[in-house]
C-alpha cells in the first residue's frame, strides 16, 4: 500500500518526537474491522506503534460489548464502534472530552451461502419474500439486528412467522451453512468465507449506522492514539473504508 503523503510524514516527525516506543490497545466493533484490520499493517509500519487490538460488539446486554467491558476496567487506549455504542460510553465518562471522531457510515445487506441462487430484494415487497421463503435468516444480535427484529420484520407483517427463523449468531452462520440468508452491516457481510453478497436492502427499508473512534479517558498514550485515530481519517484510509462497502465520512 502506498505512502500516506503529508499525513504519513506527520505521523513519522510527531510520533518520533515525542516517544519512540509505544504500544496501542485498541477495542473494536465488527462494522469496522475489515477495513481496519487492512491498514493496520501500514500504520504500524510506519510509525513503529504496536498495537493490540480487541474486540466487542457496539451494544447489547453481553459483558463482552465494548461499552460493558470499559465500565468494567478492561484497559483499552482507543475503541472503535457504532455511534450509539459510543454515546453510551460518553456518558458513563471513560472518553477524553471532544476525541470522538466519525469515520464511516454503513448500510445494511444480504449475503446467501455460496453458489445458492441470489433473490430479488429490489423492492420491499420481493425482500419480505425472499425472507419469508427463506428456511432460516442469521442477523446480528448488535445494531442491525436489533433493527430488524425490533423493527423492520414488525414493519413488513412478518415478525410471528420470522421468530422461529431467526438466528442471531450473525450472518457468518450463512458460511457455515447453518441459515440461508444472512443480514447484516455490508462491511461485515463482505469478509464472510462461504456466502455471495447479494446487495443493500432496499432505500424505503434501510437503516444506516455511523461508526467512530474515540480515545479512552485513562489512557496514557494520547498522542498515539491520536495519531491512530488521524491515520483513519484520512483520505488515504477513506479508499480502503469504501472498498469494504463503507462510505468514508472523509470522503474520497
Amino acid at each position: 500500500m502506498k505512502n500516506f503523503g503529508r499525513l504519513y510524514l506527520f505521523i513519522v516527525f510527531t510520533f518520533f518526537a515525542t516517544n519512540s516506543s509505544a504500544q496501542l490497545k485498541v477495542i473494536i466493533s465488527g462494522g469496522l474491522a475489515a477495513a481496519y484490520q487492512e491498514l493496520l499493517p501500514e500504520f504500524v509500519s510506519s510509525t513503529g506503534i504496536e498495537v493490540e487490538t480487541g474486540r466487542g460488539a457496539s451494544v447489547g446486554d453481553s459483558p463482552s460489548t465494548i461499552p460493558n467491558q470499559l465500565k468494567r476496567g478492561v484497559e483499552a487506549d482507543v475503541v472503535i464502534l457504532a455511534r450509539q455504542g459510543l454515546d453510551e460510553i460518553g456518558i458513563s465518562g471513560l472518553l477524553q472530552s471532544d476525541s470522538d471522531i466519525d469515520l464511516a457510515v454503513s448500510a445494511i445487506g444480504m449475503v446467501v451461502q455460496k453458489g445458492k441462487p441470489k433473490p430479488d430484494i429490489s423492492t420491499p415487497a420481493k425482500f419480505r419474500s425472499a425472507l419469508l421463503n427463506a428456511r432460516k435468516v442469521a442477523v446480528s444480535s448488535s445494531i442491525s439486528g436489533r433493527y430488524l427484529v425490533n423493527e423492520l420484520f414488525h414493519e413488513l407483517g412478518i415478525s410471528t412467522q420470522m421468530e422461529s427463523k431467526t438466528l442471531t449468531t450473525g450472518a457468518v452462520a450463512v458460511g457455515e451453512g447453518k441459515a440461508d440468508i444472512g443480514i447484516q452491516q455490508v462491511s461485515e457481510l463482505l469478509p464472510i468465507q462461504g456466502a455471495d453478497f447479494v446487495g443493500r436492502l432496499p432505500e424505503e427499508l434501510q437503516y444506516t449506522t455511523t461508526f467512530s473512534a474515540a480515545i479512552v479517558k485513562t489512557t496514557t498514550r494520547s498522542e498515539a492514539a491520536r495519531l491512530l485515530i488521524e491515520f483513519l481519517e484520512s483520505a488515504e484510509a477513506a479508499e480502503v473504508i469504501n472498498r469494504w462497502g463503507m462510505t468514508p465520512i472523509n470522503g474520497l
